[in-house]
C-alpha cells in the first residue's frame, strides 16, 4: 500500500554519519516510511560513494536530504522544537515515551554518538533496552524501531 509522506511528519537526524552504507539504508527507510532526513555535517564519507548509491538506489535524491553545515546551524534551526536524543545513555526507554508529530529524532556518529554538550541541550533522552552485555544496535537498525513507534504513536 502506498501513501503520500504527511506534512507534518516525522525528522531522522543523523550527527556527522560514518558509514554510507547505514545512511543510506536510513535514506531508504525514511522515504518508504514518509520521513524526512537531515544530516549534520560532516559526513565521514562523500554522497557521491558507491556504497551509499548502491544501497539508497533511487529511493531518495541528495537534493531531498537537508544538510546542516554544523551542530550550530542544527541547534538554530531546532530552537522551539522537539529534539528527541536517541542513545544508549537514555534513561527513558523509547515506548514509554509521547511522541508528537514533527519531532525530530536524533542519532549521533556510530564510532562516538554525539559531543556530551547534546546531552546537555537535549531535554528527551531515550534508549532502546538491549542485553546488558551488548554495546549498541547498528545504526539504521535503531532508526527503524524508533520511527517505527514514532509513526505509530502518531497515526502515520
Amino acid at each position: 500500500m502506498t501513501h503520500k509522506a504527511p506534512k507534518n511528519r516525522a525528522i531522522i537526524a543523523l550527527y556527522q554519519p560514518d558509514i554510507p552504507q547505514n545512511t543510506a539504508s536510513i535514506a531508504r527507510t525514511c522515504a518508504c516510511l514518509g520521513a524526512s532526513l537531515e544530516i549534520i555535517k560532516p559526513c565521514g564519507f562523500f554522497l557521491s560513494d558507491k556504497k551509499f548509491k548502491r544501497v539508497v538506489m533511487d529511493y531518495m535524491e541528495i537534493s531531498q536530504i537537508k544538510f546542516y553545515k554544523d551542530d550550530i546551524d542544527f541547534f538554530n534551526a531546532k530552537i522551539g522544537k522537539r529534539i528527541i536524543l536517541m542513545t544508549t545513555k537514555g534513561k527513558k526507554i523509547y515506548t514509554d515515551f509521547k511522541f508528537e508529530l514533527g519531532d525530530t529524532l536524533l542519532f549521533g556518529r556510530e564510532s562516538s554518538g554525539v559531543p556530551e554538550n547534546f546531552h546537555e541541550k537535549i531535554k528527551h533522552k531515550l534508549m532502546i533496552p538491549m542485553v546488558k552485555s551488548k554495546r549498541s544496535l547498528n545504526l539504521s537498525t535503531s532508526v527503524s524501531i524508533t520511527l517505527a513507534e514514532n509513526l505509530r504513536q502518531t497515526g502515520h
